[in-house]
């Protein structure tokens, strides 16, 4: 079976699941959202220990349990302390066997992408808006940074001539961009349209089309990135035809947290109710 109907058929059976329990919301989509953090984690050691670099693996998924539950556990800046204690206990004070780039891998695995669920977490379940706007505001974040990634590669394919970043990805073309921003918009007006109830005016929303469109593509090549430097293609073979989470999820990481700031200060500013 070729890569390309691999992952059609993964999608086919994968998204209607992963839409279903989004929409359930709850603790159904924060244990979803957070297996996913972990998993990408556990491929982000596996590469960094390809460079001989080998994160606390321990530690490292603590560190992403205290993130992901933080609007959930009373007092998390003091679990932060003691996270942060035990580390420099663990990782500095003991033995010279590590290095302190595996200490700083330790806190890069531990950190990245549980930050960029965290965030699509509280846009679903605790923004200041009805659970069905929740809902649909999630829905269409995702369906931005899908149709993102899907009309990147079809303009990428056949209409891509100039580099984006050919250092980092030599597939990613300018032309890709572009149609990745087009893509942007199309995900969001296919939620916008068949599902009722988007929270906010689109013209208020609007500017997170050009930050998905945006931090959407960094994500990815920030994912490339580090795939190039520990001389891997996927981030592992869980996917079939896709490779691992962290292929799957690498935009979200950095879009999620760039809308969800963006509402904030909107919010902030009262142009957003």
């Amino acid at each position: 079976m070729s890569e390309l109907k691999k992952r059609i058929l993964l999608a086919v059976f994968a998204a209607p699941l992963f839409i279903y329990l989004t929409w359930l919301g709850g603790w159904f989509f924060i244990g979803l959202m957070g297996l996913v953090a972990l998993i990408i984690q556990w491929e982000m050691a596996c590469m960094f220990e390809l460079g001989g670099s080998r994160p606390n693996r321990v530690l490292m998924h603590l560190i992403g349990l205290w993130v992901l539950l933080m609007p959930y556990v009373p007092r998390p800046e003091l679990i932060g302390l003691g996270l942060f204690l035990i580390l420099v206990l663990t990782e500095i004070v003991r033995g010279a066997d590590r290095s302190y780039n595996s200490l700083v891998n330790t806190i890069f695995c531990g950190l990245y992408a549980p930050i960029g669920i965290l965030t699509l977490i509280i846009l679903r379940e605790k923004m200041p808006i009805d659970d069905a706007g929740a809902f649909v505001l999630t829905l269409a974040l995702l369906f931005m940074v899908w149709g993102n990634d899907v009309f990147a590669f079809i303009f990428g394919k056949n209409f891509g001539k100039n580099l984006l970043a050919p250092k980092i990805s030599p597939k990613k073309t300018w032309e890709g961009f572009l149609g990745g921003a087009f893509g942007t918009v199309v995900g969001f007006y296919i939620i916008y349209y068949i599902v009722p109830g988007f929270p906010f005016e689109v013209l208020i929303f609007a500017p997170a089309f050009l930050l998905v469109a945006v931090f959407g593509p960094i994500g990815d090549l920030a994912a490339s990135k580090l795939k190039r430097m520990y001389g891997t293609k996927d981030s592992s073979q869980i996917l079939p035809g896709h490779g691992g989470f962290f292929d799957r999820f690498d935009a979200l990481l950095l879009a999620a947290p760039a809308v969800f700031l963006y509402l904030q200060v909107a919010m902030a500013f009262g142009f957003i109710y």
